[in-house]
């Protein structure tokens, strides 16, 4: 144990200098001290940049066959690596080291001027210097992801328009695996002036923050023209137009699956524009949900979506997801996927657990979905699950 916390205190230095006395000098100092230091020497930029992978800090020399002045260490900072740098100089030639720490160096060190003792706390305090600057750029980067993240949370996880005590609404949305940052799934939920409640759902192919945006113009579109009360057709049309218009890649598309409860809560309108369809739970029987499936948003610069009516019964259940919930394998011996006959058995099993079975439904599937994958998913995943029940939410 011992042995292995000595070397990770080691600091690999790199001392690029073509006099042979200074490097000697150079390597004396630091015996005389015993410094935990692991000297490699190149006697020119050349040389050394080959070296630098690895290595905590270079002690640069600013007099060199192919790089005099400043010219080695802007060199050294195209390499890259996040090396620190300490400059030394000739007694002629302070102003140069005062120079070279304005253009990035940590540090310099006059020839002639130093001690082993120094020597190694400069050295010491360069490397922590940049090991600094490193966490105060990954927490900077954290910070704006955070922002970034709580941006597109507010445009793609909305909260719903719904005044019906008796209609329940349980939602989720969790990244995949593959990402921190929030993908291009989006749901919503509405009810209209005459009784109807609109839920959608919605997934833009790829991933990334430019598709996450895409998600959000599409949502925020949707909600708009639906509280305007806009026939259906309208509305799926003018998405596919905001899709064409906003998307940043030709080819890119969205699926989406939007159901239309009316008034009286026992029938509904579905539609399906490359999506999978919702699993419905009524009257103690599971089953999918059957419209004509479209094309998705995008796909051609003219389409439409045929609706299909279908009956929910007295008390019902309805879920609503993405396919990252239903392309996880089934275990890790076989190419299966999951899909949505099998998760509309999953629901089935879940729903014969008792009558709270909706309050962590959506929970249980992606932890089921995880367990059969063998691992977390690797999509995001969005889910809603829209219920009428007996004496409202809680029965």
């Amino acid at each position: 144990m011992d042995a292995v916390v000595a070397s990770r205190d080691v600091v690999r230095v790199l001392l690029v200098e073509d006099d042979a006395g200074d490097a000697l000098l150079v390597e004396e100092l630091l015996a005389d001290v015993d410094a935990p230091i692991r000297l490699t020497r190149a006697q020119s930029l050349a040389e050394a940049q080959p070296l630098l992978a690895g290595q905590d800090c270079v002690l640069l020399d600013l007099g060199l066959p192919d790089a005099s002045g400043l010219q080695g260490l802007r060199k050294l900072e195209q390499a890259g690596g996040g090396v620190a740098v300490v400059v030394l100089t000739g007694l002629a030639d302070e102003q140069q080291g005062v120079a070279a720490v304005a253009a990035g160096a940590q540090d310099y060190l006059v020839k002639g001027q130093v001690d082993g003792d120094l020597l190694t706390r400069v050295i010491r305090y360069a490397v922590e210097r940049v090991r600094s600057e490193e966490i105060q750029r990954q927490l900077r980067e954290e910070r704006l992801y955070a922002k970034e993240k709580a941006r597109l949370e507010r445009g793609l996880l909305p909260t719903p328009v719904l005044t019906d005590p008796l209609i329940d609404r349980d939602v989720t949305y969790q990244p995949g695996s593959q990402r921190m940052l929030l993908g291009g799934d989006f749901y919503d939920l509405v009810e209209t002036e005459d009784g109807t409640v609109h839920a959608v759902i919605g997934d833009v192919c790829g991933h990334g923050p430019d598709e996450a945006a895409l998600g959000v113009h599409l949502r925020v579109a949707w909600r708009a023209l639906v509280l305007a009360q806009r026939p259906v057709d309208e509305v799926l049309t003018t998405m596919q137009r905001i899709l064409l218009h906003e998307r940043h890649l030709d080819g890119l598309f969205a699926t989406v699956c939007m159901l239309s409860v009316a008034p009286d809560r026992r029938t509904a309108r579905l539609r399906l524009a490359g999506h999978p369809p919702p699993v419905l739970v009524s009257d103690g029987q599971v089953g999918l949900l059957h419209a004509p499936v479209g094309v998705p948003l995008g796909v051609r610069a003219k389409a439409s979506w045929p609706s299909a009516t279908v009956e929910l019964g007295e008390h019902w259940s309805v879920l609503l997801y993405t396919d990252g919930l239903i392309e996880g394998h089934m275990d890790d011996t076989t190419s299966e996927r999951l899909g949505s006959t099998r998760l509309a058995e999953l629901v089935g099993g879940l729903a014969a657990a008792g009558p709270g079975w909706r309050r962590t439904v959506l929970d249980d599937l992606i932890r089921e979905a995880c367990r059969l994958n063998d691992g977390d998913l690797v999509d995001d995943v969005a889910a809603v699950l829209l219920s009428r029940i007996a004496g409202g939410p809680d029965a």
